[in-house]
């Protein structure tokens, strides 16, 4: 038996401020329902995200400096229909060659942060 059972949630990085810009590409663009913070974290600001039972937790940190290689890698049901929400708001769409068979883009927050968007 593993010790561990799967992710509870990734951190993405992002500059002091910024919460709007996440809610438009993470929500508005994206489609993730926002989480509502605890409201013992809620004074360090940040938003948080349901990304289909794994939470997306956009946390400030100064200085910032986006993750160009570290990335999450998000599944999606249809990576067609995923290209076509992002390309539809004009947000990059970088193709990447499949992955053991499953088709994949990489895209990025508002902040720099890469994202790995996937098909299995």
């Amino acid at each position: 038996m593993t010790l561990f059972n799967g992710i509870d949630h990734v951190q993405l990085a992002a500059p002091p401020g910024s919460e709007e810009k996440a809610r438009h590409f993470f929500h508005t663009i994206l489609g993730m329902p926002e989480i509502q913070k605890p409201d013992d974290l809620a004074s360090r600001g940040g938003v948080w995200f349901d990304c289909g039972g794994l939470e997306v937790h956009i946390g400030v940190e100064e200085p910032f400096s986006p993750a160009l290689k570290a990335h999450p890698a998000l599944r999606v049901h249809s990576l067609e229909l995923a290209r076509e929400r992002l390309q539809e708001f004009n947000w990059p769409v970088k193709p990447e060659q499949p992955l053991n068979g499953a088709a994949r883009f990489y895209t990025e927050d508002p902040f720099g942060n890469r994202i790995e968007l996937i098909e299995r």
